[in-house]
């Protein structure tokens, strides 16, 4: 059994090592599927899709299929259509949260307008669809369809949470689980699907991903309060100034006395979010430990996932995936 924790700092050297040979195939779909006889699609598309993303999702379908000892190229056009269905995302959230960095860079609703973004984000979904439909398995467009819509469904489910001070823990995990989680869950679940692998074991790739997805975004939704624009390549503190009901928030709030209580009100409610009631924010939640305590349940899921693959034969394939859960709950960025 591996304990989460008990390897030398963490990166994604192995995951991307042991998909390198099938990640080139994969940028050679999306390239190429990107590509429209209309010049902004693929000068927008390219902008966030060369941006300098991890790609994790799509490896993550690679991984999972190496790990099945699965010798076919099915992968590489749904690991290419999961990338599509991340980058979709990503454009309309920038745009609904009106972001001005991703990865370091403008983001596309800057640079283009929120026009092109959402349009350019539904090109992009419906290539992910194509490809799926080409793939000819009414078991892979079923989850990945089902991804697309409870991602959706997670988006809106945060936008009606915005600024409710009485959000409950339970669905802010119901949020995090649509609106990352299911996509992680997805990318690791089809590649059982093309292996032709039992239940049992999509099911175990299905928790996998599902719950290193969680802990990915506690962690994001951590180090939004602890980290700056030069390490995570967005603005510190966007989730604050935006009002969002994250963990952190969640837990300093409940732990907090009527003083603090008083404080998140006018900060997340009331919209008062400038630099001095950022900082004190940070400073309440050092106070509280809660950003300690979101990362120790980033850890929690991570072990879960961890667990998941458990039974899987050891290997390079299910050593990264290991070490990718190690990376994403250590990670700086």
């Amino acid at each position: 059994m591996h304990r989460l924790g008990s390897r030398p700092p963490a990166s994604l050297d192995p995951m991307v090592a042991v998909t390198a040979h099938d990640m080139n195939c994969v940028n050679t779909v999306i390239l190429d599927r990107m590509q429209s006889d209309i010049p902004l699609i693929p000068k927008l598309a390219g902008h966030l899709i060369a941006g300098g993303g991890k790609r994790m999702r799509p490896m993550l379908t690679l991984a999972s299929a190496s790990l099945l000892g699965y010798g076919g190229t099915r992968h590489h056009r749904l690991a290419a259509a999961v990338e599509f269905i991340h980058t979709a995302t990503l454009l309309h959230d920038d745009v609904v949260d009106g972001s001005d960095l991703r990865r370091g860079k403008r983001t596309a609703n800057i640079i283009w307008g929120n026009p092109a973004s959402v349009l350019v984000g539904d090109f992009l979904f419906s290539r992910s669809f194509e490809l799926m439909v080409e793939d000819g398995s009414l078991k892979v467009l079923k989850i990945l369809s089902n991804a697309s819509a409870v991602i959706a469904e997670g988006e809106v489910n945060q936008l009606t949470a915005i600024r409710r001070l009485d959000l409950s823990e339970e669905r802010y995990l119901e949020i995090i689980g649509a609106k990352t989680a299911a996509l992680f869950a997805a990318a690791c679940r089809i590649a059982a699907v093309v292996a032709e692998r039992p239940e049992g074991e999509e099911a175990a790739l299905d928790s996998y991903g599902r719950n290193l997805g969680i802990a990915f975004q506690l962690v994001d939704d951590a180090i939004d309060y602890v980290s700056d624009a030069g390490t995570m390549g967005k603005d510190a503190g966007d989730d604050f100034r935006e009002g969002k009901m994250t963990l952190p928030v969640i837990l300093a709030y409940a732990r907090g006395d009527a003083e603090a209580r008083a404080f998140w009100l006018r900060a997340i409610r009331e919209g008062e979010n400038g630099e001095a009631m950022l900082a004190e924010a940070v400073q309440r939640m050092r106070d509280t430990r809660a950003v300690d305590d979101t990362m120790a349940r980033a850890r929690h899921y991570g072990q879960r996932a961890i667990d998941a693959i458990g039974p899987f034969a050891s290997g390079a394939a299910k050593d990264a995936m290991i070490e990718a859960v190690e990376f994403a709950v250590a990670r700086a960025y």
